[in-house]
């Protein structure tokens, strides 16, 4: 029996994709590819939405805090809302999983070495399979490294990661299917 999936969405918010993140028309291109098979399929898609502090490019409220209209979610479709880099803490996303009986996550979105990778690990950790698309996340380039190296890196060091016979697989968005 096929395990019961969700789509998670990570900060794909539009004072995000206006940083100079690294091929953010080809990642918001491939999360569309992602949400037209989950949402054909029907399979849940949760958005992850950072509300972040006063002067944040994620500001609450703010119109850089909004999910990018370009994967804009559904009616139905919830938003969980987090203020730090673990999509987990303190937010209600484990509790949604868990209301849907998800076992999988399929994950996408921004800030790679943030809260894409926290995600992935933490949901490991907490009883999920995890398929990271490896081409649908994104960062921006820092001090150290390009956002080029950071996404290789990071799908490099995620591949296999596990806890407690949970573990992380990487794959290129066309080849996920729900």
């Amino acid at each position: 029996m096929k395990p019961a999936t969700a789509l998670v969405i990570i900060d794909v918010q539009a004072g995000i994709i206006g940083l100079p993140v690294t091929r953010a028309a080809e990642t918001l291109g491939r999360i569309n590819l992602l949400l037209e098979r989950a949402r054909t399929a029907g399979t849940p898609v949760i958005y992850v939405q950072h509300d972040g502090p006063a002067g944040h490019p994620v500001e609450a409220g703010t119109a850089g805090w909004q999910i990018h209209a370009a994967i804009a979610p559904r009616p139905g479709e919830p938003v969980i809302h987090k203020r730090n880099c673990d999509s987990f803490f303190e937010s209600a996303l484990q509790s949604e999983l868990a209301r849907r009986n998800i076992s999988h996550l399929v994950i996408a979105g921004c800030m790679t070495e943030y809260c894409v990778d926290t995600a992935c690990r933490r949901a490991v950790s907490l009883g999920y399979d995890v398929t990271l698309a490896a081409d649908a996340h994104t960062t921006a380039d820092t001090e150290a490294l390009t956002a080029a190296q950071i996404i290789r890196h990071h799908n490099a060091l995620l591949e296999g990661f596990s806890a407690g016979g949970h573990s992380v697989s990487i794959s290129p968005a066309h080849e996920i299917s729900f």
